[in-house]
């Protein structure tokens, strides 16, 4: 079915979630048994607050995380998904993930909804560095400013360039993948059934069940994402 649909399709879209990145051996830093939230309470470490009022903990926090994304990279499915957007397959990528694996795959129409951990921008002034930085233990800009990743914190609103471009390629979709999203997380959980709505096909490929399959097309809950991708690009060349 979903082999078809891709050939078929005019304009292809892809959701990826925490379980694209777990399969490149990354933590998936929201849930119970990962030490990074086990030990801290998310809405009070990752939020403007502790970066306003606790700045030595938020650093050492993101500063792991960074340092996590930085001893993995991407994996067989990120490299097939850029390989299918050059190929005219896909024509873009929604993602929740904050690690920059798409890019470093080398995908190009990426909407980081919830931003990523590749950058870091001044709090004061807004100047850009690399996550480099945080790995030498370089906080402050030179205006003094604290330097912070170029991610969404709780109490943020989602980029807005970001926002736009997934929503335009959502309406535009006339089949949307999710690949490895338990589609809990709002407001990124609604582009889906966005696109179910406008008349795309909906395929969600997860592992557990989400509060979405009912609205699906079709599910895949069995199979690791970068074994059906690559199957998947077998049957299509």
């Amino acid at each position: 079915m979903l082999e078809d649909w891709l050939k078929s399709s005019r304009h292809t879209v892809v959701f990826t979630g925490a379980g694209m990145s777990t399969e490149s051996g990354l933590p998936d830093f929201r849930s119970s048994n990962n030490g990074l939230w086990r030990k801290k309470d998310p809405s009070q470490i990752a939020s403007t607050k502790a970066l306003n009022e606790n700045v030595k903990e938020f650093i050492e926090f993101y500063r792991e995380r960074v340092l996590g994304v930085k001893e993995f990279g991407p994996h067989q499915g990120h490299y097939i998904l850029a390989k299918w957007e050059q190929e005219g397959i896909i024509r873009s990528i929604i993602t929740q993930n904050v690690d920059g694996f798409h890019q470093e795959a080398g995908s190009t129409r990426v909407a980081e909804l919830h931003g990523t951990l590749q950058k870091l921008h001044c709090q004061k002034c807004g100047k850009e560095y690399s996550s480099e930085n945080y790995v030498n233990k370089d906080y402050y800009c030179e205006c003094g400013g604290v330097l912070r990743p170029n991610i969404v914190l709780f109490g943020e609103v989602l980029p807005q360039d970001a926002f736009q471009l997934a929503m335009e390629e959502t309406e535009k979709a006339d089949l949307f993948i999710v690949l490895g999203s338990s589609l809990s997380v709002t407001p990124a959980n609604q582009f889906p059934l966005i696109a179910k709505g406008s008349g795309a096909k909906l395929v969600i490929v997860n592992m557990e069940p989400t509060p979405f399959d009912k609205f699906a097309d079709q599910m895949i809950h069995d199979k690791k994402i970068g074994e059906l991708l690559t199957e998947l690009d077998q049957k299509i060349q």
